[in-house]
Parts: structure tokens; C-alpha cells; sequence
């Protein structure tokens, strides 16, 4: 590898780290004849860094030269960091050349804006058309979709990529005007609907005809940086929840704003608590396979979530009245909402009792956390007294003590 691409990786590799949004499940591309690689749909997030972002992707910027100003991001063009740039071939020898060693399994390709968003969209198609044309690379690309940028380019990249991100970056549009006045939010906005428009009309065709080509197998997600201004998580997690609705996201990514050199007056001083962000992945997966509705996470008394209890304990003990719930009858959507109980626990607590009454005993060797659970639900051999709900001391006693056990069980589903 020449020494100029050794100095420009080191560069924009870093500079790509402030980019959350590079899981890579739900992907399937198979290798073809000639070609190299494919991409497993069970996803290819093998190895993580301590602070949880997946490294087994080859993780890039194409430059950290931007002709945006925002207030927020270290790559703006006011900061003083020191510039790089890759051309569309060093991109496509570094991603062959990795893969072929088993670094890596993919890529994930981001950029500053360079001279305007088309430009900047077309210099990265070219890179997935080249890896996917001349090289025949089946292995997985995610790309970033720039808003701003024309239709027929995102319809280029979706046809090329297996997913597509188009950045909202900040919770509102007041936020977005505040810090990042270059920027729209209907330019994001239409972005994703021009992407939702290109999976739906390639999955309308694939039912026709298996040959049809795909857009965007692994759909879209995004990012939003938490933080950085005053909006609540209430405010975070209602823009969440319009989003995956509207634009039918797959995932949409939190990450907490670290401080950067020489800050706008503007910005925090330092950066949230990261559990923060914890607690925002954990209420935007209750929003997704819970069932949970946004307005059922946080109160207009407490618009943030707690930073001592996870979302769903915090939602049965302002319900009390709910609980203890019959495992043996309950509908599945109520034993959703028990405490420590995940949907792959409930689909087998639905499964086991056609056979029998559950007890507490079967409720272990489903390897559900009874302490944390008991309290909450009635069993052939259990039926809790109300008042232990009430117990002052049940948020602290049912508070896991260990972050990383926390993490745990957000990666495991079981809330």
C-alpha cells in the first residue's frame, strides 16, 4: 500500500468514526461465477470496540473536506483538522485488497460535501458500481445518501448499495436551522422518501419476476445526534417513531455528541452520559418489537428517560394497576410488557402452555430473570400481593448493577 494512502486512511478512518449507522444485517447476496464474496443476511457485525461500534466493516470517509459549516461536526469547513482525500480507485483498491486478506466483509463509505451534493453522490456510486461491475464484489456495501442529491443518482446508489442512510443528524428542524442553517430537513425528508419509493417499486417487481434487480435489499436507516441541543428524549423519540412510520427505517441511530476542538459557544461543554444513548436504543426497540407507542415512554412531568431503570420497568411501575399479569392467559401483546420477558421468551412462554399451566419453576428453565420478573406475574404456583409492586425500594432492587449487563440484554431483546 503507498505511504499516501497509508496517511489518507488514518485520516479519513477516524474521521468516520463519529458515524454510528454501519450495521449491516439484512442483507443476502449471494456470490456468482467469477465473482467475490457475498453478503449473509444474518448480518456481518463479527467484532465490536469497547465503546459498541462494529468494526468488521471497512469504515471510511471518501473526504473530510466539506463545504458545510456545521457547528457540531469536526468536519466542517471552519476546523482546522487536517484534510484528506481518497480518488474513487483508492476506495475500490483498499476495500479488494482488505477483503482479500479477511479484514474485512464490506464497506461502509461516507463523505464530506465536495463542491455539491450530486458531485459528492456521484463520486461515491462510482464506487459501488465499480466494486459491483468490474471487480463482480458481492460482498456488502452501505452508502451514504446525500441529501440534496438528485433522484436518479439515490435510484443509482440504491441499485449498487445494500443499504442507504441519509443522515437527519439532529432531532428537529429548529435544531437543524440552530446549528446547521446550510442544511434542510426536507431535503432529508425527500432524500428518504425518494429510497422508500425505490424498495417498494424493486420489491414490487421481485414478486413478478426473481430477476428484477434490487434497490436497497438491507433498506434504509439514519442517525441523530443526541445532545448537542436541548430537545428532549420525548422530542428524540416522537421524530423516531415519524420516521420509521413515514419512511419505513430500519434502524435509526442514536449517538451521543462528543465535544470537538474549538466548539460554537453553542454546544455543551461536555457530552451526555452515554447512558443516555443506552436508554434510547432500548425505548426505540420497545417502539419496534413491543408494541410500545412513544407517548407510552416518557410523561409530560418527565420528558427524558430514567437513567436508573430501563423504559420498560419504568412503564409497568407507572402501571401499576396492570399488573401482576397471568402468564398462563395473558395475550401475547400484555406479556410483551412484563418486565425481563423478551419476544423470543414470549413466543416460547405461548408455545409451552398449550401443553400445561406454567409455573415458576418452568419460568427458569426458560431461563427468564425470575427476581426480576416475579413480582410482576401470576403463575399456577404464584400469585404476588399488589403491594409488593408498591414496595419503595422494588426500582432498586430489580436494577441490574452492572452496565454491561445492561448492554447485554438490550443486544439479547430481553427487556
Amino acid at each position: 500500500m503507498p505511504e499516501s494512502v497509508k496517511v489518507k486512511l488514518a485520516v479519513l478512518a477516524d474521521a468516520a468514526k463519529y458515524d454510528a449507522s454501519c450495521a449491516s444485517s439484512g442483507a443476502k447476496r449471494k456470490n456468482t461465477p467469477g465473482g467475490l464474496g457475498n453478503a449473509n443476511g444474518t448480518g456481518i457485525c463479527h467484532s465490536f470496540t469497547p465503546d459498541g461500534r462494529c468494526v468488521s466493516l471497512l469504515k471510511i470517509l471518501l473526504t473530510n473536506h466539506c463545504i458545510y459549516d456545521c457547528s457540531y461536526c469536526i468536519n466542517r469547513v471552519s476546523s482546522n483538522t487536517p484534510r484528506a482525500r481518497f480518488t474513487v480507485a483508492e476506495v475500490v483498491d483498499l476495500t479488494m485488497e482488505f477483503y482479500r486478506r479477511n479484514y474485512i466483509e464490506g464497506l461502509f463509505l461516507s463523505s464530506g460535501v465536495i463542491q455539491s451534493a450530486d458531485y459528492t453522490m456521484e463520486q461515491l456510486v462510482a464506487v459501488a458500481k465499480t466494486l459491483r461491475r468490474v471487480h463482480r464484489f458481492n460482498g456488502y456495501i452501505h452508502l451514504k445518501a446525500v441529501p440534496g442529491a438528485s433522484a436518479l443518482l439515490l435510484h443509482q446508489a440504491g441499485l449498487y448499495a445494500d443499504r442507504l442512510s441519509a443522515n437527519i443528524e439532529l432531532p428537529t428542524a429548529e435544531d437543524l436551522h440552530k446549528l446547521a442553517p446550510e442544511k434542510s430537513m426536507g431535503e432529508v425528508n425527500e432524500a428518504m422518501t425518494t429510497i422508500k419509493a425505490g424498495v417498494d417499486e424493486s420489491r414490487a417487481e421481485r414478486k413478478k419476476s426473481v430477476h428484477a434487480p434490487r434497490f436497497a435489499p438491507a433498506g434504509q436507516s439514519t442517525q441523530l445526534i443526541v445532545g448537542a441541543t436541548a430537545s428532549t428524549d420525548a422530542t428524540i423519540l416522537a421524530t423516531s417513531s415519524d420516521l420509521y412510520q413515514t419512511h419505513r427505517l430500519r434502524r435509526v441511530y442514536y449517538s451521543a455528541y462528543s465535544p470537538i476542538p474549538d466548539p460554537d459557544q453553542r454546544l455543551p461543554v461536555g457530552s451526555p452520559p452515554l447512558v443516555r444513548e443506552h436508554r434510547l436504543y432500548q425505548a426505540d426497540w420497545l417502539m419496534r418489537f413491543y408494541g410500545f407507542g412513544v407517548d407510552e415512554l416518557t410523561t409530560t412531568e418527565q420528558p427524558n428517560l430514567s437513567s436508573e431503570i430501563d423504559p420498560k420497568l419504568a412503564w409497568a411501575l407507572r402501571h401499576r394497576e396492570q399488573f401482576p399479569v397471568d402468564i398462563n392467559r395473558a395475550a401475547r401483546e400484555m406479556l410483551l410488557r412484563i418486565p425481563g420477558l423478551g419476544v423470543r421468551t414470549v413466543n416460547r412462554i405461548l408455545a409451552s402452555r398449550r401443553h400445561r399451566r406454567l409455573r415458576l419453576s418452568d419460568l427458569q428453565k426458560l431461563r427468564i430473570p425470575i427476581n426480576r420478573t416475579r413480582p410482576f406475574v401470576i403463575t399456577a404456583d404464584h400469585n404476588p400481593d399488589t403491594a409488593l409492586i408498591d414496595r419503595l425500594d422494588l426500582p432498586t432492587r430489580l436494577t441490574v448493577a452492572s452496565p454491561q449487563l445492561l448492554l447485554f440484554e438490550a443486544t439479547t431483546g430481553e427487556l
